[in-house]
């Protein structure tokens, strides 16, 4: 398996396949690179050069019980885009990814990044506090630290099944294929960095990282996420951006790169080549 060895020693998992301009894909909490298949395949018939790695903490790579926040996520893309040379590169970023993504994008060396993807993302901030009233509470989050520690098994069946992909909702087509993928990635990772992860997802501000992206960025959110309430997401984050441009998705689950793949997937690769 391909790794990369950080400055720190964590080795980093990563796919890297064909050739072509880049798609870099950055995934969710607390998931792996497993979870863009779907579009890998897609950008790989395409013409494109595919590469997706696993967070640290998370899939394959080092089991790491430090550097699980945003700051340390993005200096690994850092590096792991001088080891590759990466230029010109598309990177799409889901849910806690995006916000990797925005981070990353903010910091990325000249002619390393053309454009960048925020689906479901994270940004600008989840958490309630005094500058972001419409924000989550910290005790959905505390829950969630909980429910990791007290039985992360049975957690990790229960978001799946339930609000990750909308199969909550009246008439949802329920794919048990779906619902395990989910739980066996997040069972490969590391339960400390996973819970750590959380805090960084809920409680890291991108606002400034949203104001310095110069490229072109598409937000695309589904105004059915029930993870990543979109009015406190997208759009909020569309107003931050130079050069944005947002795209809702009516009725669609946090987890459409899945369950609309076929609908997703088009909309990527028409702003990829726009």
């Amino acid at each position: 398996m391909p790794t990369f060895t950080t400055k720190d020693g964590t080795q980093i998992f990563y796919k890297d396949w064909g050739s072509g301009q880049p798609i870099v894909f950055h995934h969710g909490w607390p998931l792996s690179s497993d979870d863009w298949d779907t579009q890998m395949l897609f950008f790989l018939s395409n013409g494109y050069r595919v590469i997706a790695h696993d967070r640290r903490g998370h899939g394959r790579s080092t089991q790491t019980g430090t550097g699980n926040e945003m700051d340390t996520y993005a200096a690994d893309m850092i590096e792991l885009a001088d080891a590759l040379d990466l230029k010109d590169a598309v990177h799409i970023g889901h849910s806690t990814g995006g916000g990797e993504v925005a981070r990353y994008v903010a910091r990325s060396k000249k002619g390393r990044v053309a454009k960048a993807v925020l689906i479901g993302a994270v940004p600008p901030i989840m958490l309630k506090t005094p500058n972001n009233p419409g924000g989550l509470p910290l005790e959905v989050f505390d829950g969630f630290r909980a429910a990791l520690a007290a039985n992360r098994a049975q957690f990790y069946v229960d978001v799946p099944t339930g609000p990750f992909y909308g199969f909550n909702r009246p008439g949802a087509k329920i794919s048990q294929g779906v619902i395990n993928n989910w739980w066996r990635q997040g069972m490969i990772g590391g339960a400390k960095a996973q819970y750590d992860c959380i805090k960084a997802f809920s409680e890291t501000d991108f606002t400034e990282d949203l104001k310095a992206i110069d490229v072109p960025v598409l937000v695309m959110h589904g105004d059915d996420d029930q993870i990543v309430p979109i009015a406190d997401s997208a759009e909020l984050s569309i107003k931050l951006l130079k050069h944005g441009t947002l795209k809702i998705y009516p009725g669609f689950p946090h987890g459409m790169c899945t369950t609309h793949a076929d609908v997703i997937n088009p909309d990527l690769l028409a702003f990829v080549k726009g």
